[in-house]
């Protein structure tokens, strides 16, 4: 496995950090650790051991016999019910030797890569099997539970079940060999340890009779670990005699030289006991040069040569006196009254850099004080939670007060709750040690023993205030006053705990004795090799070399889906029945105060979307709390990094020191794309990836102070300045009208009260957020502090640390400088100039009006530096003001300078793209016209693409005037660049008709009040005639772009109706249905039947590999329901899986914005390679990149040379050669018309052979099988075969297909779409999550099935028949008005379908664009 530096973990204070000299050594770093070699292996995926990261450079060899060991393989997330492509992985080109992996070229180069090889990952069936719990011992009969049982067994030392956990996997039968023997080795390692820590004979002979009974008895493929194992484990606990019968015994079964170097370097076994061995085997021998007394002496200084030189304590840290903090420079943070514990946690954790003296950097300590500070930070979270309850519930105390009071804060409130809640864990786990050793098991110990052994890793005082933590945080986030569905808090609940009980356990395994084996692995090679004289014996238990894929993509992905559940229903029952509550109210008749402790939460039912749903709803006292809190827990993991991060190496290492984050930010759903990463990244694809983010996240950040003291100025005074909001919120609500018959009246004013109070509510809830993002800023005021970044499924980089980091609003933004500074430079004063232009909102002009705007206003910008709050207030005007501030601040100090070109300055200037998508669509298709609109042809001024569509739109809506059209009247000379903005800005990204509607709409309405009712035409119908007035104008201008798109449409719908040559195999290979007598089904059932069968078979979703190598793969199945039975009730939940059928709708939906994206994301990225390359500091929001004012001009030569790289390949060619390569052989179900000329033949072929359609499916499986043959006698065969794709092909009825026509290309509406038949409402914006939502929102039988004609919903739609009258012989009424199809009430008239081999639509051709030309473009970003 890759290896990564830690650092050790000695617990010291802040305090002792910054203590006067001394020379006592801090921490240290590990040394860097070579890469070990090991064997050539049969292993599917493989990576050269260059691509190990530079800060672990490989230590010489001089071993001899490590010839031929220079590849190192590595581990995927492909686990055993996974295979690599028809010819295997290994049947790819070598990482070591590939033509598309050069050994020398720069990391920001397009690496070229073999469109035919692409990586391929086959998935078996289910990942999971499930089986009955085992009654007697409790061990889970579902494969993923028994996972998890099993890791959190070896974690708490509860062998035994961990035992019986392997006992079952191997009677079940579910695992290959090799994957169950990764379990033994865990297992006997396990043992091991307890064995090291306790040594005694007895358990020695233990491990040796598991071995000989469960794994050479049931002729298990044995390890060289294995026989580490039980080496060590001889050595330590067996008597002489018999030590070294062991010894030669298990060095027989060595397999062979290979597999002992990679035993030996295993790190299992110390020098002293390679010695041992050597003496017992004289076959074995010991390096002249290499002596044992003093290897462990010799190892640490090596360690201590290569540790960092700044490990020891500084002895030129200031020490502040007690008293002196750096409250007396900045202001505290005035807080949101009432505000409860989220803000007060904050502050504790924060807490640590009040104890710095003022002014004082943790940059300016050494890497690994600095590291050790971080791990601090990422580790008090749920400490300081529970210190602060603790804190404010003694006080009360100490007054002489209980919690019991009316006025105590929920802190104190809560020490109590943790208490009570801490008693019940305590209880349970008692409960569940009684249930597990019980002989007979009822339902309630059979569920301990299920979800007993991974509580167990946490300590009930942990799990007590996750539990209340997460309970809150969710309350606040989805609205107490409503109560959270039982499913939701459960889920939140649960994700916590298990967050935090990996953390615990990364943090246990740091205390294990991993660093002696890291030690060991440095050495062993060079204490023992084998004799070249002798012949290695022979072994008669080959090992596998098939890579350990059960952990990593079974066990290492965390709980099943019903286990957490469980744990989670369990702690929130515990939560219910333990949180109490002293309510203080009137009596209703005495009026005399009286006080009840009631439950806190109750646990009910509701009935939402007309369907009886569990809620948690807490008591209204709570309530009062809760209403006001902001969402602060966990926060110390959200911090931004006072150390540098880790560099990613893994799917989960990188990033935060202590707390595991994934590389790419997945669903549980989407196993798809972490299986297709992990191997990646195994086979060296990623590297590109991987090294980008790091030089996102070793970007340094500091607080612009002059910024954050004027901003703490205005929020302390309460008033709402820019986007701050005011805590006294004006908001007037309407008198209730006077009582009368129309019941509308009082439905509207009730309407209007709750949108006033909704609207309150936001404002309130923004500035609750926002304060948080205030005491981090100024938390942070002195430190330089990183991001570390990760990416989502498409490989857009994004900053880890929620609250305060670089793409937040513009308040954050303004509070952000770089924490290194440049002298600015000549270019660099006129570039801040520019952005202070641009940020202002005076971005249309060109650069040297621009320059000129920031000349013009000196005395503006000098205004608002010296007198923000009292002068003329000019930057308050800007569109952007708080980074209008933060230029004006820079600008004048570099002005006020003696020499402004010598100004160092901190401020990022930003360069923009101009509609990015837009800009990739143009040079995907070559569109010289749509080029030009969006700056990729050079020009004076910049081009306005917005202001283009509109001016195009208003020529379409003229000549429909000169045509008679009644609506190009009522909006001609209405239609301006607002008004179209929105729309054309995300008509690119994936959005619909409904939604580009409502978007339109709401400029309308804002614009032009009233215009429906003065016009006396329905809004909605004047709405959509502009819609689709934009989308003409769209798909005119951009044309290219709308060929792409139909092209994308079509490949996607294809594909997600494909069944794959694997799937077909299986179908051949299936045991035909006894015979025998059956109920006669009716036509309908059957049919019903036959297609849901042929939908299962619908496993293939789109996948493509980004210009990066980052595999892309598009998550959306439909997963199948699970009930899942727990203590509080039975839960109803998506169990996903890789085998479920692909949700067609979604996929072809999200297939164009996600292929854009992942454009744009390998832009980003490039262009961050490069410019860390030439030494530039680089920070980018997705299309907008950051760097220093002097290094613009530089910035700029990069962003075209990355985007001219990837656009001189023909990208879709490109995707088309992948497809075909990663599709081949796949069969895909096509729909012909039925009265066209193939139709008749096939039917009557069907009449006479009576097949199914899978019957047909393997028919024409098998013909296409023959016809690939080498063997011309079977090609011949093939061809005599006779199926409906043969008689489809022998009439070459190309015309009698009917495209799928379910995705919107640009300038084109479809009404047959369900989404257009009043069905939804919704929009979908430019993420993919949010058009997910659209379509959970969707009916779902609605959605495109195998023979369902379009809704006649759509006939219905009146903007359709208003767009009839007078626009009927129009060309927009024939092109892109399509009128729905109306379903034909007779099935024999509807399409009939066929199989058909996969084949890829015909590309659309490219225009004449060459993107050469951007080179000499100066607005392609600025």
């Amino acid at each position: 496995m890759l290896l990564r530096i830690t650092t050790a973990r000695h617990n010291l204070s802040l305090c002792r950090l910054l203590s006067p000299p001394s020379t006592q050594t801090l921490s240290r770093c590990c040394p860097p650790s070579s890469p070990r070699p090991v064997a050539e292996t049969r292993r599917p995926i493989t990576t050269k051991s260059s691509t190990t990261p530079e800060l672990r450079p490989a230590k010489k060899r001089t071993f001899g016999a490590l010839a031929g060991f220079e590849r190192r393989c590595l581990g995927t997330a492909i686990g055993s019910d996974y295979r690599p492509t028809e010819a295997g992985f290994d049947s790819l080109p070598n990482p070591m030797t590939s033509s598309f992996l050069p050994q020398h070229s720069p990391l920001y180069e397009v690496r070229r890569y073999d469109n035919e090889a692409p990586l391929i990952v086959k998935h078996v069936g289910s990942t999971s099997q499930r089986s009955t719990m085992h009654r007697t011992t409790g061990i889970p009969g579902d494969t993923e539970d028994m996972f998890c049982v099993f890791d959190a067994c070896i974690q708490v030392g509860k062998f035994e079940r961990a035992a019986l956990v392997l006992q079952r996997l191997a009677a079940l039968k579910s695992l290959s060999n090799p994957a169950l023997m990764t379990l033994h080795d865990r297992f006997l390692e396990a043992l091991l340890t307890e064995l090291e820590s306790d040594p005694s004979e007895a358990k020695g002979d233990e491990l040796h009779r598991w071995f000989e009974l469960h794994i050479r008895d049931a002729h298990l493929p044995h390890t060289p670990e294995t026989i580490a194992i039980l080496l060590k484990a001889t050595l330590v606990a067996s008597s002489s005699p018999l030590r070294q019968m062991l010894v030669r015994r298990y060095m027989e079964m060595l397999p062979e030289e290979t597999a002992m170097e990679s035993l030996f370097d295993g790190g299992i076994l110390s020098d002293e006991d390679l010695v041992d061995i050597a003496q017992i085997c004289p076959q074995y021998n010991v390096p002249e040069n290499v002596h044992s007394a003093n290897t462990a002496e010799a190892v640490g200084a090596n360690e201590a040569s290569d540790a960092d030189p700044g490990t020891t304590l500084r002895s030129d840290l200031p020490v502040a006196p007690r008293w002196v903090t750096s409250s007396e420079t900045t202001p505290d943070v005035r807080s949101v009254p009432q505000k409860g514990i989220g803000l007060t946690t904050l502050k504790k954790t924060l807490s640590l850099f009040s104890e710095l003296p003022t002014g004082h950097d943790i940059a300016s300590l050494s890497p690994a004080e600095r590291r050790e500070i971080q791990s601090r930070l990422e580790k008090d979270c749920v400490e300081a939670a529970v210190a602060r309850w603790r804190e404010e519930n003694q006080a009360l105390r100490g007054m002489g007060l209980n919690t019991s009071i009316s006025g105590a804060s929920l802190s104190a409130r809560l020490y109590d709750w943790q208490g009570a809640l801490e008693a019940r864990i305590a209880e349970e786990f008692e409960l569940i040690e009684e249930a597990e050793r019980k002989p007979k098991k009822v339902t309630q110990d059979l569920e301990r023993c299920l979800y007993g052994p991974p509580l167990r890793q946490s300590t009930p005082s942990r799990l007590a205030a996750t539990t209340i933590m997460s309970t809150l945080s969710a309350m606040s986030m989805f609205g107490a006053d409503r109560g959270v569905p039982v499913t939701t808090l459960i889920s939140t609940v649960s994700q916590i705990v298990e967050e935090d009980i990996r953390a615990l356990n990364r943090t246990k395994d740091k205390g294990k004795p991993a660093a002696r084996k890291k030690v060991a692995k440095k050495s062993a090679r060079q204490l023992l090799r084998y004799n070249s004289g002798q012949q290695p014996p022979s072994a008669d238990g080959a090992a596998s070399e098939e890579w350990n894929t059960l952990h990593s993509s079974a066990t290492s992905t965390g709980w099943s889906v019903a286990l957490r559940m469980k744990i989670g229903a369990c702690l929130v029952a515990f939560l219910i029945d333990t949180a109490k509550i002293t309510v203080v109210r009137d009596h209703p008749e005495t009026k005399v105060l009286v006080s009840q402790v009631q439950q806190a939460f109750t646990h009910g039912s509701q009935l939402r979307r007309g369907k009886r749903t569990g809620v948690i709803v807490p008591n209204a006292a709570v309530v009062d709390l809760l209403m006001r809190e902001p969402k602060g827990d966990f926060l110390a993991r959200q911090l931004p990094m006072v150390a540098e991060p880790n560099p990613w190496t893994k799917w989960n290492k990188g990033g935060f020191l202590e707390y595991p984050v994934s590389l790419v930010r997945v669903k549980n759903s989407e196993m798809d794309q972490k299986i297709y990463a992990e191997a990646a990244i195994a086979r060296g694809d990623m590297d590109q990836v991987l090294k980008g983010l790091d030089v996102l996240g070793r970007t340094s950040w500091k607080i612009n102070r002059p910024v954050l003291d004027v901003m703490l100025e205005c929020w302390n005074s309460g008033e709402a300045v820019a986007n701050l909001p005011g805590i006294n919120i004006p908001l007037a609500i309407p008198p209730e009208p006077e009582p009368s018959e129309d019941p509308q009246v009082k439905r509207d004013w009730i309407r209007e009260v709750k949108a006033l109070e909704n609207e309150k509510a936001g404002l309130h809830s923004q500035r609750c957020y926002m304060n948080l993002q205030l005491e981090i800023a100024r938390a942070f005021r002195d430190q330089t502090f990183y991001f570390p970044h990760n990416i989502d499924f498409r490989g857009r980089a994004y900053p880890i640390p929620t609250y305060l980091n670089h793409m937040g609003a513009d308040h954050v933004r303004g509070l952000l400088k770089f924490g290194e500074g440049r002298p600015l430079g000549e270019s660099g004063l006129r570039w801040l100039k520019v952005h202070l232009a641009n940020v202002y909102g005076f971005d249309k002009a060109s650069l040297i009006d621009r320059e000129q705007f920031a000349n013009d206003n000196v005395d503006n910008i000098f205004d608002s530096a010296e007198n923000p709050m009292s002068g003329t207030k000019w930057w308050l005007e800007a569109e952007d003001p708080w980074q209008t501030l933060a230029a004006c601040y820079e600008l004048r100090a570099a002005l006020k300078s003696p020499d402004p070109p010598a100004f160092v300055s901190h401020l990022p200037v930003h360069q923009d793209g101009t509609c990015n998508g837009l800009q990739h669509y143009a040079a995907l298709g070559g569109d010289t016209w749509g080029a030009q609109q969006v700056n990729l042809e050079p020009g004076e001024k910049p081009a306005d693409v917005y202001t283009a569509v509109a001016d195009l739109v208003e020529e379409n809506i003229a000549r429909d005037l000169k045509n008679g059209v009644p609506l190009a009247e009522l909006v001609h000379g209405k239609v301006t660049r607002k008004v179209v903005k929105q729309t054309v800005m995300t008509n690119v990204y994936g959005v619909t008709y409904v939604g580009a509607k409502k978007q339109v709409l709401k400029q309308i309405d804002d614009l032009y009040p009233g215009l429906g009712k003065a016009s006396g035409t329905d809004i909605n119908v004047i709405g959509g005639y502009i819609t689709r007035k934009v989308f003409e104008a769209m798909g005119s201008m951009f044309r290219g772009a709308h060929d792409i798109q139909a092209w994308l449409g079509a490949l996607g719908s294809i594909i997600c109706r494909a069944v794959m040559p694997s799937q077909i195999e299986e179908l051949a290979n299936a045991s035909p249905a006894k015979p025998g007598r059956r109920r006669r089904a009716t036509t309908t059932s059957i049919h019903k039947v036959a297609t849901d069968d042929i939908r299962s078979l619908f496993q293939s979703s789109l996948i493509w590999t980004t210009p990066l190598r980052m595999p892309v793969v598009q998550p959306y199945r439909k997963s199948s329901v699970r009930v899942v039975k727990t203590c509080m009730q039975d839960l109803i939940l998506q169990a996903p899986d890789v085998s479920d059928p692909v949700h067609k709708r979604k996929q072809l939906q999200a297939l164009p914005p996600n292929f854009i994206h992942s454009l744009d994301a390998s832009h980003m990225l490039l262009s961050a390679l490069e410019c860390d390359h030439l030494g530039l500091t680089f920070a980018a929001v997705h299309d907008s990149f950051w760097t220093h004012a002097c290094d613009v001009d530089a910035m700029n030569n990069v962003i075209r040379d990355a985007f001219i790289r990837i656009h001189s390949d023909d990208v879709i060619a490109r995707l088309a050669s992948e497809v075909k390569a990663r599709y081949k052989g796949a069969i895909f179900l096509a729909k012909m018309k039925r009265k066209s000329p193939s139709a008749k033949p096939i039917l009557a072929w069907r009449k006479e052979n009576k097949m199914s359609l899978k019957m047909e499916l393997v028919l024409e499986g098998k013909r296409q099988q023959l016809l690939d043959s080498d063997d011309p006698a079977e090609v011949e065969e093939g061809k005599a075969m006779v199926t409906p794709a043969s008689i489809y092909e022998a009439l070459d009825d190309s015309d009698s297909l009917v495209v799928a026509d379910e995705i919107e290309g640009l300038g084109e509406v479809n009404l047959n779409s369900p989404k257009h038949a009043g069905l939804s409402d919704g929009e979908v914006d430019v993420d993919s999550e949010v058009m997910e939502a659209e379509a959970e929102a969707e009916v779902e039988a609605d959605e495109v099935d195998l023979d369902a004609g379009a809704s006649e919903a759509a006939n219905a739609d009146p903007e359709l028949a208003l767009l009839k009258l007078g626009t009927a012989s129009t060309e927009f009424a024939k092109a892109i008005v399509k009128e729905p199809v109306k379903k034909s009430s007779q099935r024999g008239q509807s399409d009939i379908e066929l199989w058909l081999p996969l084949t890829l639509p015909k590309m659309p051709q490219k225009g004449d664009f060459d993107v050469q030309r951007l080179r000499g473009s100066k607005y392609f970003f600025s």
